[in-house]
């Protein structure tokens, strides 16, 4: 099979694509008209505004359809693979309770002024997500859920005092890049609070996340739309436990 792929509408490789986008001006032909001139601009020929819907006052919501001349080779593609085995609850419970010898403790939050709980909720939470039972129901895990809107400064000083192995930090909320700052200010909070091999991993999620973006960040983990309880749990036993293991 060729890594080099274009996009896919009516008929194989026919480089048909749909975009959408919001302009500050009210509905009308001129508006449509502009949208497919913004939709040329962005390379797409023919573009054609297939709907709009005035949004209040002064903004319309577009959906442009056509085609582009853009190739995708799947070889210059970089993402971030699982590196470590995939593990069911009785499996991190075991590999916990065996070679950690404790409780292994999980603080999550999300800070600053997100309110939307409903990703740290799918991770941690016994109901779970996709399925999947959360942080919560594995036995050997002791997770604290410290809910939404938790400033910095009180989600460090709370995971030093119950000595947290893994912080997990949920970010929905990307207006103005809110989410990145809020995830620099994090890494640099734990940085000054702790020396390095006393810091907990540091976990972030979010759909609006880069998972490349790690480093640049401060954290250990980015995981971005379509993440369960399991790949969570999973990362945080092989970093902490298994893979001290295979070094020493």
């Amino acid at each position: 099979m060729s890594n080099i792929v274009r996009p896919y509408g009516d008929t194989t490789g026919d480089g048909m694509v749909q975009m959408s986008f919001t302009l500050p001006v009210k509905h009308d032909k001129r508006a449509e008209g502009a949208a497919a001139q913004l939709a040329s601009k962005m390379g797409m020929d023919p573009a054609m505004v297939v709907h709009a819907q005035q949004m209040g006052d002064s903004h319309t919501f577009f959906v442009v359809y056509g085609k582009v001349s853009h190739l995708v080779n799947l070889e210059d593609v970089n993402v971030v693979e699982r590196d470590y085995p995939l593990l069911g609850a009785k499996e991190v419970n075991a590999i916990v309770k065996e070679r950690l010898g404790r409780k292994l403790v999980v603080v999550g939050a999300c800070i600053g002024t997100d309110a939307h709980t409903v990703g740290i909720d799918a991770i941690l939470n016994i109901k779970g997500f996709a399925g999947e039972k959360g942080l919560e129901y594995y036995r050997e895990l002791r997770v604290l859920n410290l809910g939404a809107q938790v400033a910095v400064p009180d989600l460090v000083n709370r995971a030093v005092d119950e000595e947290a192995d893994a912080v997990l930090v949920s970010q929905v909320v990307t207006q103005r890049d809110a989410h990145l700052h809020n995830t620099r200010e994090l890494s640099a909070a734990f940085r000054e609070a702790l020396p390095p091999e006393k810091r907990p991993l540091l976990i972030i999620g979010g759909p609006r996340f880069d998972e490349t973006m790690a480093d640049e960040l401060g954290v250990d983990r980015i995981f971005s739309r379509g993440t369960t309880p399991a790949d969570v749990a999973s990362y945080i036993t092989h970093k902490l436990i298994t893979s001290k293991e295979l070094v020493a």
